[in-house]
This record gives structure tokens, sequence and C-alpha cells, in this order.
């Protein structure tokens, strides 16, 4: 099983699930996102929108593939480019951070590490550009029954699943935050273990079991 991450570009946005792809949830304010679902094409101004914040901000999103198939999707972006980052009442972002505005992994590939894959492949790209943190409004009432469904916010528990923590608690809409020298400190120290495990053995016994000595005596 292969996995990559790619950035999102005009290209790849057409891989996004369907529902993602048309939803302006998060590029428009409330009455625009309104607006544009009744003029029956958001995806025109999500388009629009990634056209944009690529040319003036640079990457923000990055897509997971697995085996080819587009597995997982987040998209991020300095809050000044999300008017819907105004909207909640543990606003606002920080402003040494960025947004991570939306994560979704396709449920087939659930489970298996994508989440955290994505988020370090974020945490990469925002370390270069100098920031600090990423932070996320997270729904802490995600599935629940009678509370409606926003699926333009991921449960508040995979974020801290993946090392968030809640800078702003809210019975519903916290705020968290994702230092990145935390998300980048994973792969070092994995690595670090691995070196260590394989160093303190020799060539040898990484080829083949080692067999415990025999001892011959004298008949």
């Amino acid at each position: 099983m292969s996995r990559r991450l790619v950035s999102l570009t005009l290209d790849t946005l057409e891989d996004l699930p369907r529902p993602c792809r048309a939803c302006v949830f998060w590029e428009l304010d409330p009455v625009a996102a309104e607006r544009a679902c009744a003029a029956g094409d958001p995806g025109l101004e999500k388009e629009a929108w990634v056209s944009q914040t690529l040319l003036e901000w640079g990457s923000c999103g990055k897509l997971a593939y697995v085996d080819g198939m587009p597995a997982g999707f987040v998209m991020y972006a300095p809050p000044a480019y999300v008017p819907r980052s105004m909207a909640f009442p543990t606003s606002p972002v920080s402003a040494d951070a960025a947004l991570l505005m939306n994560a979704h992994i396709v449920t087939a590939f659930a489970g298996g590490g994508l989440g955290r894959m994505l988020v370090q492949g974020v945490a990469r790209d925002l370390t270069k550009r100098g920031i600090k943190a990423i932070e996320a409004f997270g729904d802490a009432k995600f599935g629940e029954a009678g509370q409606g469904e926003d699926g333009c916010l991921a449960p508040a528990d995979f974020f801290l699943s993946v090392g968030f923590k809640t800078v702003r608690q809210h019975p519903r809409f916290p705020r968290l935050r994702l230092e990145l020298r935390t998300a980048l400190s994973w792969k070092s120290d994995v690595e670090y273990a691995l070196e260590k495990l394989l160093g303190s053995m020799s060539p040898e016994s990484l080829l083949r079991p080692v067999r415990p000595a025999t001892r011959s005596t004298a008949s």
C-alpha cells in the first residue's frame, strides 16, 4: 500500500469529495455563502478562492492518496483569508497561527494515520513560511443526535488525537492549537528510536536470528 501527499492546486481540487468541492462554508462570509448557494454554483466561488489564495499566499491544502486513490485532505490559510473564522464564539484565531479550516478522511481509509500524516505535511509547509502554530475550530458534539450536521467542521476529538491542545473552551466549538515544533518532532522521534534500535544490532543479527552458543563437551 503506497501513501503520498500532494499540495492542493486547481487540478487536484477536483479530487476533493463532491460535497467538499462545492462547499464555500469557510471561503465566504455567511451571507455571501448563502447567496452563492442560491445562485446554484458555489463550486466556482471555491475555485476562485483557491486560485486567489495560491497566487497571493501560496499552498493552502494537502491531499493524501492511498494507492493512487484520494483518501483525505486538509485546507488551511491565514485567518484574514477565511471570512468564516470570525463567526465562532471562540474567535479570533491567534495572530501567530494559520487556520486549519477543515480536515476530512474518507471512511474507507479512517484509522490508518492519514490524519496525522496530513497535519505533519501542513506543519512542514508552514514552518518554512515562519508560522509558529496551527489553530482550528472543532465540533465537540460532532455526530450527536439533535445537534445538526455540519460537515465543514471536523470533530474536536480528531484534532486532539493528532496533537492539538484546547486553548479556548466551549461546549460546542472549542478553539484548538498545535505548535508546529511539536508536529515536526513526531517523525524525528520515531526515526531516532529506530536508529537507536538498529544501531544496537550487528549487521549479521539484522539478516539472521542469533542462535544461542553451544558448548562442546569432551567424551
